[in-house]
């Protein structure tokens, strides 16, 4: 049974989110920061554990704040979409302190505006350019304590340049949806190929 999963990922300028996504859609990064003006859909498939999962993903452009209401959600080309997902990637840059108090006031306004009803979607914060990490502005530990132990959420460290922990994130995100049959995943990952529109990425 193929299950879809819908999945946002948020961000401030230049953090690396979309190269995030392209290496583990394409396995391939470019050093031009070509910034997402508009949104994205993605329509993977993940084998994980011998079963297939349908992934949406999609890439917004760095929005001012979250939309409090489905109006204000589909009034906007670029939040659409923003308030039904399943899970949210929140991409920051360790290197850049700004860019992680976007990711914490966007993380507050969904827990303030998330559709009444429905059921809480999981957030995984992650810190991008781990790479760059002689330029960290906050310790890692800082970080990971505040956002496990206060916030409640995933935290990841990856580097989009060097294919690091890509497959990890998403294999973390699977289990954090709820996906019953990939919760004892082992941390080593198998990528098979390029993936690319209708094809599967083995995990």
């Amino acid at each position: 049974m193929v299950t879809t999963f819908k999945v946002a990922v948020l961000g401030a300028q230049g953090v690396g989110k979309s190269a995030i996504v392209r290496q583990f859609l394409y396995n391939e990064f470019s050093e031009a920061c070509a910034p997402t003006k508009t949104r994205r859909v993605y329509l993977p498939a993940v084998v994980m554990n011998g079963h297939v999962h349908d992934l949406q993903i999609m890439d917004f452009p760095p929005i001012t704040s979250f939309p409090v209401n489905t109006l204000q959600e589909w009034a906007d080309a670029c939040c659409r979409g923003l308030r039904s997902v399943h899970a949210y990637i929140l991409v920051y840059d360790i290197c850049c302190f700004d860019s992680f108090e976007y990711v914490k006031t966007i993380r507050q306004q969904i827990l303030e505006t998330r559709v009444i009803g429905t059921t809480e979607a999981p957030i995984i914060i992650v810190g991008n350019k781990r790479d760059l990490q002689r330029g960290r502005v906050i310790p890692r530990w800082n970080v990971s304590n505040l956002v496990k132990k206060t916030w409640k959420c995933g935290y990841i460290e990856c580097s989009a340049k060097y294919n690091w922990h890509i497959l990890l994130l998403f294999s973390e995100l699977l289990k954090s949806v709820g996906c019953a049959r990939c919760k004892h995943v082992h941390t080593t990952i198998r990528f098979q190929g390029a993936l690319r529109r209708n094809r599967c990425t083995i995990m």
